[in-house]
């Protein structure tokens, strides 16, 4: 089905104005989605929408209100490590295009390279590292997939961002986001060479929609939720069962600076 099918069905469950924000959440995170004031659709009901079967996701696309402004929450999103595509979101993102929303904000679980950044805190995405190694638009005919990625992460929305997380008291570092392909975590050497390329947090996802959003047209920014510090660089064992239970320690952080910066309004 093509994706203006799919928003013809979204529409006719949830109305037709365009969502203002777009918003994907991370690990442990998929709870934000019951805060929207409106319809909540099961992935399965959408067509090309992702299966999203990592545990701590909620797989569901709430659109409706949150402080006032219409928003579309995507409560869990597929990974490359899970079949092998990077691309694995584009229908999805292509359908939140199809809807009329022009902003998209990304959240993930991290872990953090800086002991300035520690586990419960958040992480401005200002530029990212595929470390990868692959890209979402391997294949894509069209001379579009030439994305140029100098500011992938818009300025105005980090802005917004925060300034509204310091109207919130919460704070909100900046930092470089490496993408690792997963599901393994990564070695205490993987975490070094991510320093020397300058990296402050790294983490599994994020980056592959970063890429799909700007091909797309999309004003994409993103927020790391610290949940663990890198491989090597602390005495805590890394599990996802340890990236579930601090998540939401980010994620009560996360939400204030989310209904502040839709309280004070979305950049132009």
């Amino acid at each position: 089905m093509r994706a203006d099918d799919t928003a013809a069905l979204i529409r006719a469950r949830c109305g037709d104005a365009p969502p203002e924000l777009a918003l994907i959440l991370g690990s442990g995170l998929g709870h934000l989605a019951a805060a929207v004031e409106g319809e909540a659709i099961p992935y399965s009901d959408l067509p090309g929408f992702p299966h999203a079967g990592v545990s701590g996701h909620n797989p569901v696309l709430a659109v409706g209100q949150l402080e006032g402004r219409r928003v579309a929450i995507l409560g869990g999103r597929a990974h490359y490590y899970e079949g092998g595509g990077p691309a694995v979101m584009r229908p999805a993102l292509e359908v939140i295009r199809a809807l009329g929303c022009t902003r998209l904000l990304l959240t993930n679980a991290a872990g953090s390279l800086r002991p300035d950044i520690p586990p419960g805190g958040l992480m401005l995405i200002d530029d990212h590292i595929a470390f990868a190694g692959t890209n979402p638009l391997i294949g894509e005919p069209s001379d579009a997939r030439f994305v140029p990625m100098t500011e992938a992460y818009d300025r105005g929305m980090r802005a917004g961002l925060r300034a509204a997380a310091e109207a919130a008291g919460v704070p909100l570092p900046g930092g470089t986001y490496c993408w690792f392909s997963g599901p393994s975590f990564e070695t205490p050497a993987e975490i070094r060479a991510a320093r020397v390329l300058g990296a402050d947090a790294v983490g599994m996802s994020t980056v592959p929609e970063v890429i799909l959003g700007r091909f797309l047209g999309l004003r994409c920014a993103g927020v790391s939720v610290i949940t663990n510090m890198g491989a090597g660089l602390s005495d805590e064992s890394i599990s996802h069962d340890h990236t579930k239970a601090m998540a939401p320690v980010g994620a009560a952080k996360l939400e204030q600076v989310l209904r502040q910066l839709l309280r004070d309004g979305l950049p132009g």
